[in-house]
């Protein structure tokens, strides 16, 4: 049964939601529904990565806190520069080497990166293994890639190894 349909939950959601969409329970509407849901669910099943392994539960915790932090102090800072444009703002992008290699690490250094207000991760070179982020107020980029390899990185790497 896997075989044929991996995610059987997802597949029941994508079918409903299809017809909700289509406001029509046509013979015609039923066979495009199933037949989106079967290839939503294969692709997903072709998408999903290895399983997961945790090295220290603790740095967990830790990555917790300063990810919460960062996103307030961050929130702070863009609504100040935003607000009252003290001085003028000066965006660019920075290029991050990693050594994280993870396909889980990675895609939480994303969202950490992506959900802290000011910084947006762009785009992932896997052949230099590199991230580029675009930084509302560069003032240092040398400071951003301390920054995002000392506070996360290093907890990544402690989370999932390389």
């Amino acid at each position: 049964m896997r075989r044929w349909l991996p995610h059987p939950l997802l597949a029941l959601a994508l079918f409903a939601v299809w017809l909700l969409l289509t406001q029509s329970a046509s013979p015609g509407q039923i066979v495009l529904g199933l037949v989106v849901a079967l290839i939503a669910t294969h692709a997903m099943a072709a998408l999903r990565p290895g399983p997961v392994t945790i090295g220290r539960p603790t740095a967990i915790l830790k990555l917790t806190g300063i990810v919460i932090a960062d996103i307030i102090r961050s929130n702070f800072a863009v609504a100040s520069i935003i607000l009252f444009r003290r001085r003028e703002r000066i965006s660019g992008f920075v290029d991050l080497p990693l050594e994280l290699t993870n396909p889980h690490g990675l895609a939480i250094l994303g969202v950490i990166i992506t959900a802290t207000p000011g910084s947006l991760w762009v785009e992932f070179d896997r052949n230099r293994s590199s991230v580029l982020i675009h930084v509302l107020d560069l003032v240092d980029e040398d400071q951003w890639v301390r920054l995002i390899k000392h506070r996360y990185e290093t907890l990544l790497l402690e989370i999932f190894g390389r």
